[in-house]
């Protein structure tokens, strides 16, 4: 239950580094759950939701500092229209958002198919919390994408370009991302 409520509460933040702190809040909400039942594959699966949204939820924190930076402000509204002024800063996002989306064929999503078969098969009501949970996920993740890559720049911001350092502190978090998706034996339990 507890699930479903933060991602509500996400669906409400005008916060972006709490937004981002409650989505992990959520995501810890289904490895407790799998970790309760304590099957193999339950545990295989809170091991790869936990590395795996470690991942992903630091970029998410690293780019909402380097939008904080920008803005001086962490206030969403505010940081609209980031996608005109730095283009690829905006794939990092989107690559980010899609990975907290846990869409094909992302760690993410093995570890939440993992932990939602593994408690559908424990308790089958537990389908309905796991279902929504994953669609206001999505449904918040597009939120947050859009609501600082869309939108008009506000006149009195200045950007200064990104730094050499930034890409490479999020490439550092692709590059993890990238193997675990092309072989996520490597944190698998069984």
């Amino acid at each position: 239950w507890g699930m479903v409520m933060t991602s509500l509460i996400c669906l409400r933040q005008p916060d972006l580094k709490s937004l981002i702190a409650y989505s992990s809040v959520s995501h810890m909400g289904l490895v407790v759950t799998a970790t309760m039942i304590q099957t193999p594959s339950s545990l295989t699966g809170a091991m790869m939701l936990m590395i795996a949204h470690g991942i992903t939820s630091s970029m998410l924190f690293c780019l909402a500092n380097m939008m904080y930076e920008r803005t001086n402000t962490r206030t969403l509204a505010m940081m609209q229209g980031m996608q005109t002024t730095i283009p690829l800063m905006a794939t990092f996002w989107l690559l980010s958002n899609l990975t907290n989306m846990a869409i094909p064929p992302t760690i993410n999503l093995l570890g939440e198919i993992m932990i939602t078969t593994t408690t559908f098969n424990w308790s089958t009501p537990t389908i309905i919390l796991t279902g929504s949970t994953a669609t206001i996920t999505a449904i918040y993740s597009m939120y947050m994408f859009s609501a600082v890559q869309q939108g008009k720049v506000q006149k009195d911001m200045m950007s200064p370009p990104p730094q050499t350092r930034e890409y490479l502190v999020l490439a550092l978090h692709l590059t993890p991302m990238a193997l675990l998706l092309m072989n996520p034996q490597i944190i698998t339990l069984t």
